[in-house]
């Protein structure tokens, strides 16, 4: 009896050691989703934070720089398209540096007027929106590293395996073009 036991114990670790393995390996890739879903939630917030600012940002220039209109247009519609843009983390990027781009440009705008860059509501708006990057800039990071947690444990051998039966997919990372990234502004008191 006791030779059967012990082949019966060796054969149900066999079997439950692997089966114990997938389990938590499949409940990891979930937590792993999970993260990468709420650090992106964290970054949306943070942007239509951004966007709610740019439109006041942008009124305000404009009572001073009537006569630049067309840098005014073009912060408005890539703000808006960066609104409208729901896709992957990648094409979010690509709208988030271009409307960055933009208010490079209507920084460098302000510049040229000194009775603006004294304006107290200007300054607390670019006080806020500059905030608002460090933000983003943070839970950028949060989103990045989960997404690299998720990539690394789905390419690496033998988690691909259950990476592939159950189909999870590789995340993109939210990247913004290295000129993007210089545009936070920094208030000057």
């Amino acid at each position: 009896m006791e030779p059967l036991f012990i082949v019966l114990i060796v054969i149900g670790a066999v079997l439950l050691v692997p089966i114990i393995w997938l389990i938590a390996t499949y409940n990891r890739f979930v937590g792993l989703r999970q993260h990468i879903k709420e650090s992106w939630s964290d970054i949306d917030v943070e942007l239509k934070r951004r966007y709610d600012l740019v439109p006041n940002l942008v009124e305000t220039v404009k009572g001073y720089a009537k006569h630049e209109r067309e840098t005014l247009e073009m912060v408005v519609e890539a703000r808006n398209r960066a609104v409208a843009s729901h896709g992957s983390a990648t094409e979010q990027a690509v709208d988030e540096s271009a409307m960055l781009i933009g208010l490079k440009k209507l920084f460098v705008l302000a510049e040229a007027y000194p009775e603006l860059k004294a304006d107290a509501h200007y300054l607390a708006l670019q006080k806020e929106l500059s905030l608002t990057e460090d933000r983003i800039a943070a839970s950028r990071r949060f989103y990045n590293a989960n997404v690299r947690e998720m990539n690394q444990l789905r390419q690496a051998f033998p988690t691909n395996v259950v990476a592939g039966m159950f189909g999870f997919q590789e995340g993109s990372f939210f990247e913004l073009s290295s000129e993007a990234e210089r545009v936070v502004p920094r208030v000057e008191i």
